[in-house]
């Protein structure tokens, strides 16, 4: 048993000062408001959070970060970059990146991680020996670097959708399929390895990747897990589903009844009025990635609104252009406030969820997110003495903190993080190599 005791927090109930953690077993066994350390209690001066969560992830496009500027174009052209990459990952070269960027987001303030995983096979499509290679190295990736994980294996079949139709698969993309859902759903479930740090759980890729009669396919064969799926990204992808099925995405998803609970929308950024009132009144979730849509030049999607109509809202650094969480969380605030001239769309507690708690629950993690008794302890401590937070209201940290403010990351009770570094020691260097071995012949570097 190891307790904590932190200057102050965000508990359920709301900000509190001087509380104690009392941790057993991975989980709070108790939790004490007002309360004096004893001896032997880490202390915790600073303010501590619940754990957030990355609930959007694909971890190889941080090899991208700060190589793909200055060409122009959108989106599309940035994809064809991105397959560059992707075409150099093995088992080895992958563990070796996916470890270095989960120890980034750990010492970012994140302790929970959905890996949108995709790169299957290997280039050109053939298996390896063990089909779910892949899918194993970033589960190891992630034990080793101490966060938890949904690994959400992806069902991509076609190259894309136009007006015309469905378009052959990309060469960048063959290595991404299984040929078939069936295939899909029997190599993903072959080797089922869950424990107290790792699920699976399943995605379609989009309604680019997937057609509307495999669609109903996949969601039987996700059962019970969380269900993700890339939505209304860009317009082009509205405008070729309205064109080819006569409907927005969304609606297709409803006729293959996709929507519900266990569905999280990744992006949600061109969405009909429709769309809003299907989407929040299925209870179905919303998760934003505030600095890859901007990167991407995507667009702002409608934050408020589907908070209004019953949508959870959750974050994501998708690309990792940035991995932060707080600036994912503030950019959800600060994005309305650009499109309706008004400030304080959401509250603190609100953006605090949404880092947290709704994180927790598209990854299927119900017993996380939150401090309280019987939760996972998972938590991390922001200090209050930088050059960013100093002068702050500890209530209002968010707004001011930045990822190298985290002083102290916790993972079901095992301190991960400490004094603001990582146990795996210079994560810097560890990125450094692990994106050149991927990066060197993708990019010409």
């Amino acid at each position: 048993m190891t307790a904590f005791w932190c200057e102050s927090a965000f508990l359920t109930g709301g900000f509190a000062k001087r509380v104690r953690l009392v941790v057993s077993s991975g989980l709070f066994k108790e939790v004490f408001v007002d309360a004096d350390p004893e001896p032997g209690d880490v202390i915790l001066e600073g303010v501590t959070l619940p754990g957030m969560a990355n609930t959007h992830s694909h971890a190889f496009h941080r090899a991208l970060r700060g190589r793909v500027n200055g060409g122009g174009g959108n989106f599309w052209n940035w994809r064809e970059q991105m397959y560059q990459v992707a075409a150099q990952l093995n088992p080895d070269t992958y563990l070796a990146l996916a470890r270095a960027v989960f120890a980034e987001m750990v010492l970012a303030g994140f302790t929970l991680v959905g890996e949108f995983h995709y790169v299957h096979h290997r280039p050109g499509g053939k298996k390896f020996g063990d089909p779910n290679a892949m899918g194993f190295a970033v589960r190891q990736a992630a034990d080793e670097a101490g966060i938890r994980m949904t690994l959400l294996d992806t069902c991509y079949l076609e190259g894309g959708l136009n007006g015309g139709g469905y378009v052959e698969l990309h060469p960048g993309q063959r290595r991404f399929s299984d040929g078939s859902v069936d295939a899909w759903a029997e190599r993903m479930l072959a080797r089922r390895v869950e424990n107290d740090r790792v699920r699976l759980g399943a995605a379609i890729h989009s309604i680019r990747a997937v057609r509307k009669e495999d669609l109903p396919k996949v969601v039987e064969a996700s059962g019970t897990m969380p269900l993700h799926v890339h939505l209304s990204e860009q317009p082009g992808e509205n405008m070729a589903c309205q064109m080819y099925y006569g409907c927005t995405p969304t609606e297709l998803l409803d006729d293959a009844g996709a929507l519900g609970h266990n569905l999280t929308s990744i992006h949600a950024t061109h969405l009909t009025e429709h769309d809003i009132e299907l989407l929040g009144g299925t209870g179905t979730g919303a998760c934003f990635c505030p600095t890859t849509e901007r990167d991407l030049a995507d667009g702002i999607g409608p934050g408020r609104a589907l908070h209004d109509a019953g949508t959870p809202l959750s974050l994501g650094s998708d690309q990792h252009v940035v991995i932060d969480p707080f600036e994912e969380l503030r950019g959800v605030e600060m994005h309305e406030r650009l499109v309706t001239n008004e400030r304080d769309r959401f509250t603190p507690a609100d953006l605090l969820q949404a880092a947290s708690f709704n994180g927790y629950r598209a990854l299927g993690w119900s017993d996380g997110g939150h401090l309280s008794k019987g939760a996972l302890a998972d938590f991390v401590t922001v200090r209050t003495d930088t050059v960013n937070t100093a002068g702050s209201a500890p209530e209002q940290i968010i707004y001011s903190g930045v990822a190298s403010d985290v002083s102290a990351v916790v993972v079901g009770g095992d301190i991960v993080v400490r004094d603001g570094e990582h146990r795996l020691g210079d994560v810097g260097r560890l990125l450094g190599t692990s994106i050149e071995r991927v990066v060197s012949a993708a990019v010409g570097a």
